[in-house]
């Protein structure tokens, strides 16, 4: 019995994919196991394992294709020895959207007109209508043409591009009193990046948080030369990946998390889900969209543990290899432009998560200690908050919390320690 290859749903929020290549061709042995395609999904590439034994018969979906809908026939597979004349028994629906072509196309002779309509004859049905299709009329508006007085080489008479493009200056609208339409404004020379299927889910789910999410901003700056004191004498006495800022900073947001739980929730219709372990999903940029790897129980790994693992997820989601457990769920987002020397943002909601913090570049600023004018490293951290959640004071206290540890970097070491 023919055994059909459907398009996996590889993540929670996956609805369509992209077949990027075929591992197999027709006519070859598969086994259970063996790779068969590369899948493009919201988050990743990923290879996709044959689960039947026996031979790819036929490819119904050939490679490069878009928008494949999950649970969609991409092949078939057959028993060996089976005849692949079963399969033209089979209806498949591939369920590939039909493209749309923005101009008609061209024929390669004109269509003979109908008898009854001469070749001077303009286009006009019963009474006054005028049949013509939508880029005729767009371009006979454009280009002040009256259709009525314009002869139609389409099927059945129809007005298509070329009859008003082949207009004679007698079919111009005469409009006394009234300016001429004005032909379209062209634009520079240009080139269209297709959305990447990441893309396309960003958009999706952050124009749905602007709409049904109500959300708040709560700001605060944090001195942060202490903490660069500890990481540069920290790097200096250890090996391995170099410890950097927004490594100290998912641990001390972890540990914040961990003071004040109301932050590390979501919104759920019949309750607000409230989390035990601090799940820190990290901000990526890749050639193909934002994505947010997630480093699970941050609160209780050290700086050194988060500081090798942030790099491997980062790696990973730049080159498009992050696997599903990898990038799925999270408690909390962070998204650090300091490196960008973007001195501070507003950070859109990561759902279903109750927040996200924002953080800028660290300055040197004046300030005021002890009657007397200084200056000190000082790093803007903005928090976006889902009201339905979290309340004004509720992220005050976090983000008095998570300060307290930034300030206080020796903090974060006695918690790895065991202390306080």
């Amino acid at each position: 019995m023919p055994k059909p290859v459907l398009m996996p749903a590889l993540s929670p929020t996956m609805e369509e994919g992209t077949l990027a290549r075929w591992l197999k061709k027709e006519g070859e042995k598969v086994a259970s196991g063996d790779l068969l395609a590369e899948i493009e999904t919201d988050k990743a590439t990923m290879e996709l394992e044959a689960v039947d034994e026996g031979v790819l018969a036929k490819i119904l979906i050939p490679e490069g294709t878009e928008g494949v809908k999950v649970n969609t026939p991409m092949a078939w597979i057959l028993e060996e020895g089976e005849d692949a004349s079963v399969l033209d028994t089979i209806a498949t629906d591939t369920r590939i959207p039909e493209p749309v072509e923005a101009t008609a196309p061209k024929p390669t002779k004109a269509a003979p007109r109908p008898k009854s309509q001469s070749a001077s004859q303009p286009a006009i049905a019963s009474g006054t209508r005028i049949f013509a299709s939508p880029l005729a009329r767009r371009l006979a508006e454009q280009g002040g043409i009256d259709l009525s007085r314009v002869t139609g080489t389409g099927p059945r008479g129809r007005i298509v591009k070329r009859d008003v493009e082949g207009a004679p200056d007698a079919s111009r609208r005469e409009r006394r009193g009234q300016v001429p339409s004005r032909p379209p404004v062209e634009m520079p020379p240009f080139k269209e990046i297709p959305n990447t299927n990441i893309r396309k889910v960003i958009a999706e789910r952050l124009t749905q948080v602007h709409q049904d999410v109500p959300t708040f901003f709560l700001s605060i700056d944090c001195t942060i030369d202490a903490l660069l004191d500890v990481r540069k004498q920290a790097n200096s006495m250890r090996e391995g990946p170099k410890l950097s800022v927004n490594d100290f900073l998912i641990r001390a947001a972890a540990l914040a998390l961990m003071d004040v739980p109301a932050v590390n929730a979501s919104w759920q219709e019949k309750a607000i889900r409230q989390y035990e372990a601090a799940d820190i999903a990290m901000a990526v940029t890749t050639d193909r969209g934002l994505i947010t790897p997630v480093i699970r129980n941050a609160e209780t790994k050290t700086i050194g543990d988060i500081a090798k693992e942030s790099k491997m997820l980062a790696e990973k989601a730049r080159a498009g290899k992050l696997q599903p457990e990898e990038f799925q769920g999270g408690t909390f987002t962070i998204s650090n432009l300091g490196m960008f020397a973007i001195r501070q943002f507003d950070a859109i909601l990561n759902p279903p998560q109750a927040c996200i913090l924002a953080v800028g570049a660290g300055e040197m600023q004046p300030v005021v200690k002890d009657s007397r004018i200084s200056t000190a490293t000082r790093m803007r951290c903005t928090l976006t908050c889902d009201h339905r959640v979290v309340d004004g004071a509720v992220g005050a206290e976090f983000l008095a919390a998570f300060r307290s540890y930034v300030e206080e970097p020796a903090r974060i070491l006695l918690k790895e320690a065991g202390y306080g």
